[in-house]
């Protein structure tokens, strides 16, 4: 389904505009406006696939909103003049109707943008980063927040999560590998074979030694190198 903004000056002419709009199946209105500064409002705050847009209007002109936007949706030009193609192809626009138009020549023009649509690549938008997760502790799950982690302290079979929010930390039967599985890599830098710390909480690094406020943590020659990523931000 592609969204859609609608946009010209005249009220009966964007009413006929609407109408059509309905009738095509893979297209849904999104908004119809008389004027393209209503319409910008809508452009940058929606995600407008195909804009149907008049030229001649009052103000900002369809061409000059066109050429106002960084990247522009894809555009139907519907307009009474002639004048103005050449100047709307070097725009990339999909098609240029002229007044009074057709439902058959509107239904072409809205084929060949549906045609443009359907190649774009698909991007699935990014799934959202967790900020949490569960850990046993004596058989109960306990929520620790990621953000809420100083550093991950490893006991043999244990680990010890130790977190800002309380002086007792969270300990529960886990490897350091599996832990580190969980925790983002950009945030989080193992120091020792037995200290993961969170990046962010790192307030000055020694010789052999990272500190965090006034606590200080082992720091092994073998992952100096993972402390790049806090000293090069």
């Amino acid at each position: 389904m592609m969204q859609c903004l609608a946009i010209d000056d005249e009220k009966l002419v964007l009413e006929l505009l609407e109408d059509n709009i309905r009738q095509v199946p893979f297209l849904q209105l999104v908004k119809a406006c008389r004027n393209a500064l209503e319409a910008t409002t809508i452009l940058q705050s929606t995600p407008i696939d195909l804009l149907f847009l008049d030229i001649q209007m009052p103000g900002l002109n369809g061409l000059q909103l066109l050429q106002s936007l960084p990247h522009p949706p894809m555009t139907i030009l519907i307009t009474a003049y002639e004048q103005y193609a050449l100047e709307s192809y070097n725009l990339d626009v999909v098609d240029y109707l002229l007044k009074p138009v057709s439902f058959e020549r509107f239904m072409k023009a809205c084929n060949k943008a549906h045609e443009r649509f359907l190649r774009q690549p698909y991007t699935p938008a990014a799934e959202p980063a967790p900020d949490h997760f569960f850990v046993n502790v004596e058989y109960t799950l306990v929520k620790v927040l990621i953000a809420d982690i100083l550093y991950v302290e490893g006991l043999k079979d244990y680990i010890k999560i130790h977190v800002g929010s309380s002086k007792k930390p969270v300990i529960t039967r886990m490897s350091m590998k599996a832990i580190e599985e969980k925790l983002p890599p950009a945030q989080f830098i193992r120091t020792h074979k037995s200290f993961i710390i969170a990046a962010p909480k790192i307030t000055a690094i020694k010789r052999d030694l990272v500190c965090i406020g006034e606590l200080e943590l082992p720091l092994s020659e073998f992952y100096k190198g993972n402390l790049d990523k806090v000293i090069n931000r």
